[in-house]
């Protein structure tokens, strides 16, 4: 059976799973049912699970992901969360898998979420473009105020940032939406904007964004897809892929550029 390329888009990829799926052998026929039933589980999913739901080995779920077109299961995976705009499930939700799951005890989730914060820190370097990265730096370095933004989950890293960039004097404001203010017209044309968020993305990041871009100033975004509105605004994007489990996301690798963006400014001001 010969491997074609990988579907780009989710209709793409229904598309071939209708062509190939009558010929697949036994096991891989299990794969593919599994899959066309259950596509929105694939974006918070491990393969493990996957292959477990689908009732065959991990082996033969990455076996059929290769005959999708796909290098292996995070490949494929990256496809649906790109696409996922229905949003990512609500934490009560995300409970309920933890507890379909089996995974109740606190050390057991300890040992579960290091190790995807293992394996997050571990890809760090193949999904932060170093280019990207520097003109982040020369940008935000280069800016009268650094203006920050991050909501709901990524509020945590927006915080850090502006408190570490506070302690290396490094000029910069934390934006909230809190009182339904507007803040958007403390932005001015020298300054720049670290805009945070993430797939579903926040309404009002994004609003900010677009705002600011219209008048001209330079805005960076951290954030965990390649394809992403920010991109189509003319922002520098940092994409930093996090590993999941039980749906839930780790911020680690996150965490982790937020301090050596942080940093990097610091540095350059004092140059």
């Amino acid at each position: 059976m010969t491997h074609a390329a990988a579907p780009a888009t989710v209709r793409e990829f229904e598309e071939k799973l209708l062509e190939v799926a009558a010929s697949l052998p036994k096991r891989l026929k299990q794969c593919a049912d599994y899959v066309a039933a259950n596509t929105d589980r694939i974006a918070v999913s491990t393969v493990a699970e996957m292959a477990e739901a689908a009732g065959v080995q991990p082996s033969a779920f990455m076996r059929f992901c290769q005959i999708m077109g796909f290098s292996g299961y995070s490949e494929m995976q990256r496809l649906f969360r790109e696409n996922y705009v229905g949003g990512w499930p609500d934490y009560s939700t995300r409970l309920d898998h933890l507890r379909e799951m089996g995974e109740h005890s606190g050390p057991r989730l300890l040992a579960e979420f290091v190790e995807a914060g293992r394996s997050s820190l571990e890809n760090l370097l193949k999904s932060v473009d170093p280019q990207s990265l520097e003109e982040a730096v020369d940008l935000l370095a280069s800016a009268n105020l650094v203006h920050i933004i991050g909501l709901r989950r990524s509020f945590p890293v927006a915080s850090y940032i502006a408190y570490a960039l506070e302690k290396m004097q490094v000029p910069a404001m934390l934006h909230s939406v809190a009182g339904r203010l507007d803040s958007s017209a403390a932005i001015r044309p020298s300054d720049a904007l670290l805009a945070i968020t993430f797939s579903p993305y926040s309404a009002e990041t994004l609003d900010l964004v677009e705002s600011v871009r219209a008048r001209g100033v330079a805005v960076v975004a951290l954030t965990d897809t390649a394809v992403n509105p920010l991109r189509k605004m003319g922002a520098t994007i940092l994409t930093v892929s996090e590993v999941d489990f039980g749906a839930f996301r780790s911020l680690s690798a996150t965490l982790c550029v937020a301090i050596a963006l942080s940093a990097a400014v610091g540095a350059r001001r004092k140059v």
